[in-house]
């Protein structure tokens, strides 16, 4: 739907006002109020895994002056000012204004599940910046858009002259040399893009895509007169400064330069809005198999800038739905788990869609074969790694299930050509992103017993939320063969690598053990053959039952069977169990460790095992959602929660961090790991309230939204 530009501008303010309307700390006060809490870093644009850009939040006091950074830790120029009465204002990333630029004074910052808020004082009026991702994953269309939007608005405005500038540099191209700088105009969308001049396809610098076009944009509204320029950083914020307007002129381009877009609003009485985009386009997006995907959207918007203004025409749209996803997350997480909770997967959202692209063949833009894949961030880049997509299934089983397929569908077909001949499940489509090339060479990461029952169980959970066999059915006889995998090597497991690799191998690790039985009751459910479920509960008695994975006293599952009563690990390969109800162990399984991890529970939690000081934040709240206890359950939030929030670090929500400081070091630092997707984990216990849960919550109440014509109403207009 195209909907009017003039009235989504004319209600802009009010709707992004609405989202920070419980801010409203002293205006008299120099200190800043953080909602719902102080994270470690703010999402700006997080949409993909190369347009992944954060506000580490111990730059948020100071963030007229601070510089926002790529996931893995780049800094990033991405500079907002504004003019008011002929006095310029940094806002947000000028680190050095000179004498004729003043830092305005940060109030608040706030996330949700799709914003991040910040709300600044600049002399007499007040100004707010939103940076606003959308978590869209039903709606290919929009999900799918590598773009992200950034709305900046002023309130108690009284006949003031306001202007307002934004810019990035080339720091964005991932390659400041040999960068070249382009001007692109779409109805009323003006864009600049920037990319690497003879860029290799499919080719990083730290992580960050050279062979894209890194773009920020502006639209042309009746409601300011747009200007825009690129070059030197320094002579186009003095047009600014000086002027309240950009020249229109772009010399030739250099390092260390920049484009930028200004708007001028003339003289405001109360609020008003202008609407940036910031994005990161690659036409070529994957190689699977040889053979280039692309975006989804493409299958609509072949060309780049009619899809950037159908994103400005969808804001208002995607603004309304992420009002409804930010309300529905939050008061299910609550339910679930209590405001803690909340304010952990709310954070967790946009970071675990965001390692995500959704593509398409780039040749055929064939809509019927979809296919998703995700970056192992942070560790060594591969690309669709089973046990990620593990980790992060409880997220895609309460938004689209369809996820599920859509990741592990790239791996089915390489697994079914017969290309890896390995008896067990390949870890992995790729050595690094976004070369999905398989593993001819059968030379993958080995975690045997770790990918098979992490594959029975995924399938399990898509038949499950989708009430869709016709996928698994496909794969039945394939499936069925890592299934006897599992029964003829799950309970004299080899030495092995589990998806806790930096852990090191071990040989009969019982937390492995607990996964193949639980993966072979799934694989029962999936075929109807119920002697694989009857095999699971024989294994599952013979590691609790008869105590082969226990301590004597059957107080907690121990490390490494048969000779190890002192130690333990984490047992989160229950949690499948316990939300698929499969009965595979007893309840008494599930509910011996309420005791014991008290016993063992750090300064910020329980570490993955004896051996570590430091914990897993997503097989944490797996284990919890184990637990009927809710005080120990609620231990587990605590912990998390104490980490997230103890203003400790900077990074992207990591999921593996300091717990102890049994072995020495201080705890409550993460350990190497930064914005990583697997923080989709987090959200096991809203999978606890059932499959879809928020995918249907956000449908149903989206459908009763109030939509906005394509004219705007008498109320509306009087307010333009």
């Amino acid at each position: 739907m195209y909907l009017n530009f003039e009235a989504i501008l004319g209600i802009v303010s009010l709707a992004t006002l609405a989202l920070s309307a419980a801010i409203s700390p002293d205006s008299e006060s120099e200190s800043v109020t953080y909602l719902p809490t102080q994270p470690p870093s703010y999402p700006l644009a997080v949409r993909s895994p190369y347009l992944s850009t954060w506000m580490p939040s111990d730059q948020v006091q100071m963030l007229p002056y601070a510089e926002p950074q790529f996931w893995a830790g780049q800094n990033l120029t991405w500079s907002v000012m504004v003019r008011v009465d002929g006095q310029a204002y940094s806002l947000m990333s000028i680190p050095s204004p000179g004498d004729k630029i003043q830092p305005a004074v940060v109030r608040s910052a706030e996330y949700t599940a799709t914003h991040s808020i910040f709300k600044l004082d600049a002399g007499p009026v007040s100004f707010t910046l939103d940076f606003f991702s959308p978590i869209s994953p039903s709606n290919y269309l929009r999900q799918s858009l590598p773009f992200s939007y950034l709305t900046v608005s002023v309130s108690g405005a009284d006949k003031n002259d306001i202007q307002i500038y934004s810019s990035i540099d080339g720091r964005w191209a991932g390659r400041q040399q040999n960068t070249v700088c382009s001007f692109h105009r779409q109805g009323s969308a003006l864009a600049y893009a920037l990319k690497v001049d003879n860029a290799v396809p499919y080719t990083e610098e730290r992580d960050m895509a050279i062979w894209g076009e890194s773009i920020l944009s502006s639209y042309q509204s009746a409601q300011s007169k747009l200007s825009f320029s690129s070059g030197e950083c320094r002579q186009i914020r003095s047009q600014f400064v000086n002027d309240g307007k950009l020249s229109g002129k772009d010399v030739p381009w250099t390092p260390g330069g920049v484009v930028a877009f200004a708007h001028d609003l003339g003289s405001v009485s109360g609020e008003s809005s202008v609407l940036f985009a910031v994005g990161y386009v690659r036409k070529e997006a994957i190689n699977y198999l040889g053979k280039a995907y692309t975006g989804y959207y493409r299958s609509e918007f072949p060309d780049t800038y009619k899809a950037l203004e159908w994103f400005f025409d969808d804001y208002l749209a995607a603004l309304l739905e992420s009002k409804i996803v930010d309300t529905e997350m939050t008061g299910q997480a609550t339910l679930a788990g209590g405001h803690k909770y909340a304010d952990i997967v709310t954070l967790s959202a946009r970071q675990a869609w965001g390692g995500i692209d959704l593509t398409i063949p780039n040749d055929s833009r064939d809509t019927n074969d979809v296919l998703a894949f995700v970056k192992e961030l942070s560790s060594n880049g591969n690309l669709n790694t089973v046990d990620v997509i593990m980790s992060a299934f409880p997220i895609y089983y309460v938004m689209e299930p369809e996820y599920i397929r859509l990741l592990l569908e790239p791996m089915m077909r390489y697994l079914a050509a017969g290309r890896w001949t390995q008896p067990y499940v390949i870890h992995d489509m790729g050595t690094h992103y976004p070369n999905a090339l398989g593993h001819d060479d059968q030379k993958a990461e080995p975690m045997p017993i770790e990918e098979c029952g992490n594959l029975m169980v995924l399938v399990l959970a898509y038949v499950r939320a989708t009430g869709n066999s016709a996928w698994a059915d496909k794969y039945i006889r394939l499936l069925g063969g890592y299934a006897d995998y599992l029964v003829e090597n799950g309970v004299d497991i080899a030495n092995q690598l589990s998806s806790n690799d930096a852990a090191g191998p071990l040989a009969n690790e019982t937390n492995l053990a607990i996964k193949a039985a639980v993966g072979l009751g799934a694989f029962g459910e999936l075929s109807g053959l119920s002697e694989y479920s009857r095999i699971g509960k024989e294994r599952a008695s013979l590691f609790f039952t008869q105590g082969l994975g226990t301590d004597e006293a059957k107080s907690h599952f121990v490390l490494q069977y048969p000779d190890k009563p002192s130690s333990w690990k984490t047992p989160y390969n229950l949690f499948p169990d316990v939300l698929f109800d499969l009965k595979t162990f007893p309840k008494e399984a599930y509910q011996m460790g309420n005791t014991f991890f008290k016993k063992v529970r750090g300064e910020y939690g329980v570490a993955l095992d004896n051996r570590q000081d430091w914990a897993k934040s997503d097989w944490n709240m797996w284990l919890a959602g184990t637990f009927d206890d809710m005080t120990t359950r609620s231990e587990f939030i605590d912990d998390l929660w104490g980490f997230m929030s103890n203003g400790k670090h900077n990074w992207p929500f990591s999921d593996r961090y300091v717990a102890t400081s049994a072995k020495g070091r201080e705890p409550g630092h993460p350990v190497l790991c930064r914005a990583r997707p697997t923080v989709g984990g987090h959200f096991a216990l809203v999978a606890l309230q059932g499959p879809r849960s928020l995918q249907t919550a956000v449908s149903r109440k989206s459908k009763g939204a109030s939509i906005v014509e394509e004219k705007p109403s008498d109320e509306v207009r009087e307010d333009l």
